[in-house]
């Protein structure tokens, strides 16, 4: 049994973690390395996640640390008494679910795809000064795969077709994905641009869909 942490003031300093992130089931590796402040609640660090991986927040996720599951529960779809209730996100913080170094936890996105992503707590670090109240990214490797391709599996098809231009499917591919993929692109300094728009220590969803649209250069 999980119990509520007491929060601690938002004025006061927190620590800050360096997390590695890798999306499981993807080779080559596809990974991120961020700093994140230790009193992020995970519905931000959600956010945080969403922007440098290069997802669209347009599917489900939770986070799993061990037997207990967080996720935004305004969307929980229980239609069975006896289905498991998931903790509220927004209620817990990133220093709570991983307290040490070397804490290992779980990141699912899309439950139809399943991403699944191991995220490793690499480093604590103690606070300079003001407490923090942004993200960064400090280093990654490889695009993230475009929405609805059917997972890790469907991923490896999708490669495999733009890598023979007269497959085909070479040109239906293409079509579908609307522009140009690079499978090996990564670009910090372009994830960090649009960190700094995530708004603390909350981010609406209309927010974040708009940081995201911005970052894919996406006009409606």
């Amino acid at each position: 049994m999980i119990s509520v942490i007491e929060s601690p003031s938002r004025k006061d300093c927190f620590s800050i973690y360096r997390l590695r992130v890798v999306l499981l089931g993807v080779k080559p590796p596809l990974w991120r390395r961020l700093y994140v402040p230790g009193n992020a609640a995970l519905d931000w660090l959600h956010a945080v996640l969403q922007v440098a991986l290069g997802w669209t927040n347009s599917h489900l996720h939770q986070f799993i640390v061990g037997d207990a599951f967080y996720s935004d529960t305004h969307h929980q779809l229980a239609e069975f008494e006896d289905d498991r209730k998931d903790l509220e996100e927004r209620k817990f913080t990133l220093q709570q679910i991983a307290p040490s170094q070397k804490d290992v936890f779980g990141y699912e996105y899309d439950f139809g795809d399943c991403w699944e992503h191991e995220i490793t707590v690499e480093q604590i670090l103690p606070s300079d000064s003001a407490p923090a109240s942004i993200a960064r990214c400090l280093g990654g490797a490889r695009a993230c795969p475009p929405e609805d391709c059917g997972g890790a599996s469907g991923y490896d098809d999708l490669l495999e077709v733009l890598k023979k231009p007269k497959h085909p499917e070479h040109e239906r591919m293409k079509e579908w994905l609307g522009r140009p993929f690079d499978p090996e692109e990564f670009d910090a300094e372009k994830v960090n641009l649009w960190l700094r728009k995530l708004s603390w220590p909350h981010v609406t969803e209309g927010r974040l869909r708009k940081v995201l649209m911005g970052r894919d250069d996406y006009h409606e």
